[in-house]
């Protein structure tokens, strides 16, 4: 079991100048470290958010931002989920890819967005993520990393199914790096974090974009939340900001032995159901 450790979850306001967000990315991860994090998580669309997006895609790893995220995590000798953006990964479409980085700079696994925000309605023109993005096909997770980590993105966050599948492949800690519309977030943000951790009782660390993007208002207000449901940090919705929180992975194996929902299950039930 891992000691405890401080976690930090990066608010960005990221827009079309790419090199911008890259250098603003990198202030912010610079802070969080000397603030004494160990895990440090950006949030979804970290590097662009713009017009055009498709061509801003980048090899993981081999890319720009992934050589920054590298050598930030081997500078500092941090754990670095570096939010996620676009990867050309040969797909007719890019992927929109979470790369998590090891102290040593290596990338010690890339987890690509299984879920797609394909929704009408919630904005004009609705989303239809799936035209310009590829979805993933497989689940991530690090069971022997500070008492084990996960990822998902975004709207990964309304699927109970796969952080119950993070959970028992290892996870204590899930990041999820976002891009919350301001609509769904006021709505939805916190019940849906909260939620997510009580289901499991794991971490969830949860850092979002905030401010106007092209066709909707970011809702921000990153988020960290323990395996009991608490909120133990928060940012605001407008700022950048550096949010940080101890994480104790012993609180999740608490919180599970609590109410053990995991080993509750029914799989003979219902596992496997048609669709």
């Amino acid at each position: 079991m891992s000691e405890r450790f401080l976690a930090a979850a990066v608010q960005m306001d990221s827009g079309a100048d790419k090199g911008q967000n890259l250098r603003t990315a990198e202030r912010l991860v610079r802070e969080a470290a000397e603030k004494g994090a160990k895990l440090i998580a950006l949030p979804e669309n970290m590097n662009f958010i713009g017009f055009g997006a498709r061509e801003q895609a980048e090899p993981v790893p081999g890319g720009e931002t992934s050589a920054l995220l590298s050598g930030l995590a081997r500078e500092y000798g941090v754990w670095l989920l570096g939010g996620s953006f676009f990867e050309n990964g040969g797909a007719d479409r890019p992927f929109n890819t979470a790369p998590f980085f090891a102290p040593d700079g290596t990338l010690r696994f890339s987890y690509r967005k299984l879920h797609l925000f394909d929704v009408l309605g919630e904005h004009p023109g609705g989303s239809r993520e799936s035209k310009n993005t590829a979805p993933g096909d497989g689940i991530r997770t690090a069971p022997d990393v500070l008492g084990g980590i996960g990822a998902a993105v975004c709207y990964d966050l309304r699927f109970p199914e796969l952080f119950q599948r993070l959970a028992l492949e290892g996870a204590r800690t899930v990041v999820l790096p976002s891009n919350f519309t301001e609509g769904t977030g006021k709505a939805h943000w916190e019940i849906l974090v909260r939620a997510r951790a009580i289901e499991t009782g794991c971490f969830v660390i949860a850092p979002a974009q905030a401010g106007q993007k092209p066709r909707f208002r970011a809702f921000g207000h990153s988020m960290i939340a323990g395996p009991w449901g608490e909120v133990l940090a928060e940012a605001d919705g407008e700022s950048e900001a550096v949010i940080l929180a101890e994480i104790d992975p012993a609180k999740a194996d608490e919180a599970r032995e609590k109410i053990p929902a995991l080993n509750n299950r029914r799989d003979d039930v219902y596992g496997g159901l048609p669709r």
